[in-house]
């Protein structure tokens, strides 16, 4: 995730980042160029009287700019709320972490299995994030050697460490060393981390729907490519680079929205996971004294 200061307006005016979308789009830019001076060029060698009547076609192409930008709106909301709910649940899994650390290390007593939960509540967050972005990195975590044997086995590694905290507590309570009414607590905490998870892995495999993202693009590339019919016989061939200014806002809204709907990955503009899982783990060792 980019930090920056929103204040300084000319610095991020003029300032060119590898996120910026002119870096993205420019091979496109070329390609719409190109296409819409040919347009261009036809008309205006070939058009004849056909020029003259398309001057009525401003006030309509005005109006289907207007219901352009409503569905740009629209998409970019639905995007950036994604993002915004993926960033509360992380903000939600940090909180939740604390506060199961905390029970523990005032409710448990054995050397041994403190170590444990804490090791597993600190590795959650990194499992989490490696499996948000369907990777599997057992190196990040602190794990012993009998159970990152036990991990390589498994397919959902988050699942397995909070499986691994629920039966680790469950023992405590068997030995009499966890008191039901610590353990009732606990693993709502406990819960509150798989609630997390399921969040992120709903706001993740369930992207904008094909067809509308599909209709989308097609009606932006018809609209853009065809601007030169509309304002040809006003600019002339000042209407290619209408074309080229139109199509970069248009498009780099869908390619921003495109960006933060699924907002665990590793793009620039995504949520800062990496951070948030070593914060976490630094919370939860300074709660466990280490």
């Amino acid at each position: 995730m980019i930090k920056y200061n929103p204040k300084n307006w000319f610095k991020l005016i003029f300032a060119l980042h590898k996120s910026d979308t002119i870096r993205i789009l420019w091979k496109e830019l070329i390609y719409i160029g190109v296409f819409t001076s040919i347009i261009t060029f036809l008309i205006i060698t070939y058009g004849g009287e056909i020029i003259e009547s398309l001057e009525k076609l401003i006030t309509l192409y005005s109006l289907i700019g207007f219901v352009i930008s409503l569905l740009l709106v629209f998409r970019t909301n639905t995007a950036y709320d994604r993002w915004w709910e993926g960033r509360k649940k992380w903000g939600a899994l940090v909180n939740d972490t604390r506060n199961l650390a905390i029970k523990i290390e005032t409710s448990v007593n054995l050397p041994e299995s403190r170590d444990v939960l804490r090791r597993m509540i600190a590795n959650f967050p990194f499992a989490m994030k490696e499996h948000l972005r369907e990777q599997r990195k057992l190196e990040l975590l602190e794990l012993t050697d009998e159970e990152r044997l036990l991990l390589t086995e498994r397919q959902h590694i988050p699942i397995a460490i909070a499986q691994k905290i629920t039966e680790e507590t469950k023992s405590l309570r068997a030995k009499g060393s966890l008191s039901e009414e610590d353990y009732l607590t606990i693993d709502k905490n406990i819960n509150a981390l798989l609630d997390s998870l399921g969040a992120c892995e709903r706001i993740k495999n369930t992207p904008i729907p094909f067809s509308y993202s599909l209709f989308i693009k097609k009606f932006i590339f018809i609209y853009v490519t065809t601007i030169p019919l509309a304002f040809i016989t006003v600019f002339g061939y000042y209407s290619v680079l209408i074309a080229l200014f139109v199509f970069y806002v248009l498009v780099s809204m869908e390619v921003l929205a495109e960006e933060i709907e699924d907002p665990f990955g590793m793009d620039d503009n995504d949520l800062p996971t990496d951070e948030l899982s070593d914060k976490i783990r630094a919370n939860v060792n300074e709660i466990f004294g280490r």
